[in-house]
């Protein structure tokens, strides 16, 4: 399955092993591990939780796969986001892409990231020392997907 959102943790070498086996193709992996920091906009940040909105994300996530395969030569994406409440250094996300070169899986590698930070279902909700705050997408998100445009 090449979407999956889950409160569980991943483990990088089994899902990128799982993702490559049986394809003699692939001579490119590419892929990105999103973690919870511990600042965040100037402030301390003990915990963070993400939600999401059930059907909805996992079909606009299997959206972005198709974009992303029209886009670059590549043969598998596999997006893994989790949600519920994480702490500081858990694995949030993984995005990985396979292909023939690197160069492919690099750009849709980014490509999904970017969506995933910007436009995605998913909401961000970090625990500060002033108290729990949502988390809106940075401009610098932003202006990183207008280049896929």
């Amino acid at each position: 399955m090449p979407v999956r959102v889950q409160t569980e943790d991943f483990d990088l070498s089994t899902e990128i092993k799982q993702l490559r086996q049986g394809d003699a193709r692939v001579g490119a992996v590419a892929s990105f591990v999103g973690t919870v920091r511990d600042q965040n906009d100037g402030a301390e940040v003990s915990k963070m939780t993400l939600e999401h909105y059930p059907g909805m994300t996992e079909k606009s996530l299997e959206e972005i796969i198709d974009q992303a395969k029209a886009r670059w030569d590549i043969y598998d994406v596999l997006i893994i986001h989790r949600i519920g409440p994480l702490d500081i250094e858990d694995q949030i996300v993984l995005v990985a892409v396979t292909s023939a070169h690197r160069g492919e899986s690099f750009a849709a590698c980014e490509f999904v990231m970017d969506y995933l930070k910007t436009l995605a279902p998913f909401w961000k909700k970090e625990d500060t020392e002033a108290g729990a705050r949502w988390v809106d997408a940075r401009l610098s998100d932003d202006e990183a997907l207008k280049k896929w445009q």
